[in-house]
């Protein structure tokens, strides 16, 4: 059984291991750096994996290491890992937003199959949604083995362009946002119509699982079960008149575009800081 490293031990680490015991794997395969030492030892205690304080102590036998860490501490991790994983060349996974392959294969270390990830905040309800894509080194066996791991928590996708990760990070990484701040608006609506504020929250909420468990689970075009529950004349078809007047196509094109640049930026910044 391929043994796993987790560098970093926070939600999403958390969400990964969860799934992939439900998957079978064994916990005995599994090992964790964690520095904060009440986190490592509740991932001790409620998964029954290795913890350790350590990074290289974490990443000793690894044949796979999935770094998740928040981008801003790469570059700080590599010069306790880099040795090891040169020595060892497993499979560098790393799910920290904005990171490039070559940022990754200039601090680990040339040489190295690596799989980079834009998961996003569901994964801890196993709801997911991940956009993968993999330097030449990555063989079919190892890209299965990253599309596993991920696949614990969500569904995944791969990406052939990588630079249309920052794509995958404006659309998928940063979503889950976008329908916050909806159902926000939609809720504030409601009540300024005089609904009780938990009443609009549940209604809104609600409203927003349904539909996107009809788009998940009946695989129609959005635009299909658009227009099956807009009648002619009808409520629905006044409601989306005004978002089209307010300009909501142009809206979402801008935001994405925003945070597509603004990820290109923060890559940017990695490079000073290397």
């Amino acid at each position: 059984m391929t043994r796993l490293a987790f560098i970093g031990g926070g939600n999403m680490a958390r969400s990964l291991i969860g799934g992939l015991l439900k998957t079978g794997v064994a916990p005995a395969t599994i090992s964790v750096a964690e520095p904060l030492a009440e986190a490592r030892h509740a991932l001790g205690r409620e998964f029954g994996v290795a913890c350790y304080a350590e990074n290289r102590l974490a990443a000793a036998e690894a044949e796979v290491i999935l770094l998740a860490v928040k981008p801003q501490i790469m570059p700080a991790i590599h010069t306790e890992l880099r040795d090891t994983l040169q020595r060892n060349r497993p499979l560098l996974i790393s799910i920290a937003a904005g990171v490039r392959l070559d940022q990754l294969e200039r601090w680990f270390g040339n040489g190295l199959p690596i799989v980079r990830c834009m998961p996003n905040t569901p994964a801890l309800i196993g709801a997911g949604a991940t956009g993968l894509c993999a330097n030449n080194r990555v063989s079919p066996s190892q890209k299965a083995q990253a599309q596993h791991i991920l696949d614990a928590a969500g569904i995944t996708r791969w990406i052939n362009d990588e630079a249309l990760m920052d794509t995958v990070t404006a659309l998928s990484g940063s979503g889950p946002a976008y329908f916050f701040a909806l159902v926000e608006a939609l809720e504030a609506a409601a009540v300024a119509q005089g609904l009780p504020r938990d009443t609009a929250r549940a209604l809104a909420a609600q409203t927003c699982l349904g539909a996107g468990r009809m788009l998940v689970e009946g695989g129609e075009d959005p635009a299909v079960l658009r227009q099956r529950v807009t009648s002619p004349n009808g409520t629905t078809q006044a409601a989306l008149e005004s978002f089209s007047a307010d300009g909501l196509p142009r809206i979402a094109a801008r935001a994405v575009a925003a945070a597509t640049r603004r990820g290109v930026e923060l890559a940017a910044q990695l490079d000073q800081l290397s």
